[in-house]
């Protein structure tokens, strides 16, 4: 069991540390890539576990990438799977950013290093959308005319409203916590 338990959380180590190294654009960019690592590949979680712990990452304060690496370290390994994703999702960004943040005279100005980080834009941009793609057809599969409203609502409220997205999650949560408490009524009935 120990030998075990110590292989999940080097993998748990060794993925995060990874998607953390090469995930630039921000925390959403990362939620794709832990799906593809911990449901697609590894067959740890699925589909609507990766959802919920998405939904609870976006939820909790912080940065969404050490979120997403707590929650799916403790699913998969308790504390000590915590330990050891937070490690691996805040060890790369920290060194990366100690490196630029010495030579950030000589990278301001440079036109090469402009143009990579336009590059890279677009890039992040393509991420992000497939990451929309991915959790919205999940949605639409599951058919719920619930579900379907609260995120046509919750696209057209931030969307062309500019409605502050705290605000779209906490009618959601609410909403959420609403449903169930009908539904628990219903079956006591």
């Amino acid at each position: 069991m120990r030998q075990m338990n110590r292989k999940i959380l080097s993998k748990i180590f060794l993925s995060t540390i990874y998607l953390s190294t090469f995930t630039f654009g921000g925390g959403y960019v990362i939620v794709t890539l832990l799906k593809k690592k911990f449901v697609d590949e590894l067959h740890w979680i699925d589909q609507q576990e990766m959802l919920d712990l998405v939904a609870i990452a976006q939820s909790s304060p912080g940065a969404i990438a050490v979120n997403g690496a707590i929650v799916v370290g403790y699913k998969l390994a308790g504390l000590p799977g915590v330990f050891c994703a937070v490690l691996g999702a805040v060890i790369p960004p920290f060194v990366i950013l100690t490196v630029i943040s010495f030579c950030y005279n000589a990278f301001k100005n440079n036109h090469m290093i402009q143009a990579m980080l336009n590059g890279m834009t677009a890039g992040v941009g393509a991420v992000i959308l497939s990451v929309v793609y991915d959790m919205g057809s999940d949605v639409v599969k599951q058919k719920d005319p619930l579900l379907l409203l609260l995120m046509a609502a919750s696209f057209v409220a931030a969307y062309f409203y500019h409605v502050n997205v705290i605000y779209i999650i906490l009618a959601a949560a609410l909403a959420g916590i609403c449903r169930t408490i009908i539904r628990k009524l219903r079956n006591e009935a």
